[in-house]
């Protein structure tokens, strides 16, 4: 069985944002509203990840803000320890393997003691996420190897190095990723093998940044397999596609997944998990899991439908009636035929017409008393003039769906897309 995840946020999922603050305006109560507000975001994810069978998560760093610096001064894991505990019994009973990912500025092999210094603190500042959250030692911190500086060597003697500085709690979680510029997979692997930790092997930097010895990705990947002990859980992957609009490295908004399933089936292996990284998060994986998902119920489709419908009738009204068709032979279910028609649908150029047909549709549902419907009206007037925009009539309806407690809007994309 294969586990598709996504990383830190998930859209149509209410209250799952994190909120920031700048060092300037940092108080203790501040600081303490704020993780108080993310550690709540950080439960409904789970929430939804149970709720819809999903086994990998990435938890977003930014979860407890100056959480590895001197400036926060407050014992947070003490203060929110029983909210820890609440959301780790979550994590259990929904069986979610959960991980982190440290930033671009956690460099464990920079010249300069002070940038390791704080790259060691920032480990454990995560692996004390992961402690709180009362994980095994499957929940891992992914890091990159770092930068070149000019001598490879030399930076990769200066990571291992550093590596015996880390806590014994940081080493059994640490696991080392290929990047798109410096290290690519055959440089990790050999760091890995000296330093006895997991390698995990992603697809897009491989794409970018190959080693000289040419491997299928089935190779690569059943190499990576063998860094992972026991302990270490499960062989974990990253995937992702090109934004092909995009510099290159860049994620794709959403998953293809005729292309992922001809690249699955060219690693041919079955008990692995795989991280996504995709602009759409969560909308990618579970789209990928009901594809790949050979006992899928047209149930599944029919709940994936209630929240794309809005979005594909404001951009091709032909294949919301057409999708609609496919969903009663309730017999012949065809996840990818599904989620291919709305993707195609979701790319067309929309209309003036389409968007003021999809915004009445979900105006419909609101019992709304005289002054919202004038409201509305003069917004849909501002509209059809081009003096407003879209996206301002549907942050209005939003607001409808949130003061009538319409869950059912408010778990479609259509707020989000």
């Amino acid at each position: 069985m294969t586990n598709i995840g996504f990383a830190c946020l998930a859209n149509g999922v209410d209250h799952s944002d994190y909120k920031t603050i700048r060092k300037a305006n940092l108080t203790d109560e501040k600081l303490k509203d704020i993780i108080s507000y993310n550690l709540d975001s950080l439960e409904n994810i789970i929430n939804y990840n149970i709720k819809n069978n999903i086994k990998l998560f990435r938890i977003s760093s930014d979860l407890i803000p100056f959480g590895s610096s001197p400036v926060n001064k407050i014992n947070w894991e003490i203060i929110f320890k029983d909210k820890f505990k609440t959301i780790a019994n979550k994590i259990k009973l929904g069986n979610i393997r959960v991980s982190m990912h440290p930033g671009q500025y956690t460099v464990l092999n920079s010249p300069n003691d002070e940038v390791v210094k704080r790259a060691i603190a920032d480990l454990d500042y995560h692996a004390k996420i992961l402690e709180l959250l009362e994980t095994d030692f499957s929940s891992k911190l992914v890091l990159h190897i770092g930068g070149i500086y000019g001598d490879k060597d030399s930076a990769i003697k200066r990571f291992i190095k550093n590596f015996s500085r880390l806590s014994d709690n940081v080493r059994k979680r640490l696991v080392i990723e290929n990047d798109d510029r410096s290290f690519n997979i055959l440089d990790v692997l050999k760091i890995g093998e000296q330093i006895n930790i997991p390698v995990i092997f992603d697809n897009l930097h491989h794409e970018i940044n190959p080693p000289q010895i040419k491997k299928t990705d089935h190779e690569w990947i059943n190499l990576c397999k063998l860094t992972f002990k026991s302990e270490d859980g499960r062989q974990k992957i990253h995937y992702s596609q090109q934004d092909v609009s995009k510099q290159i490295g860049a994620h794709s908004k959403t998953i293809n997944p005729k292309k992922f399933l001809t690249w699955f089936k060219t690693i041919n292996s079955e008990n692995i998990d795989i991280m996504l990284e995709v602009k759409d998060k969560n909308i990618s994986a579970i789209k990928i899991s009901d594809c790949l998902n050979s006992e899928l119920r047209i149930s599944k489709l029919e709940n994936s439908w209630a929240k794309y419908k809005y979005s594909v009738l404001e951009y091709n009204p032909q294949t919301y009636f057409l999708i609609r068709e496919l969903l009663k032979d309730k017999e012949n279910i065809q996840p990818l035929v599904f989620y291919e028609m709305i993707d195609n649908a979701l790319e067309s150029k929309t209309s003036i017409n389409n968007q003021l047909n999809a915004l009445n549709h979900v105006w419909g549902y609101f019992k709304a008393n005289t002054i919202e419907k004038q409201r509305y009206l003069l917004k849909l007037e501002k509209l059809m003039k081009g003096r407003l925009s879209i996206k301002t009539v549907k942050n209005y309806l939003y607001e409808l769906a949130l003061k009538f407690e319409n869950d059912y809007l408010l778990e479609s994309y259509y707020f989000s897309q």
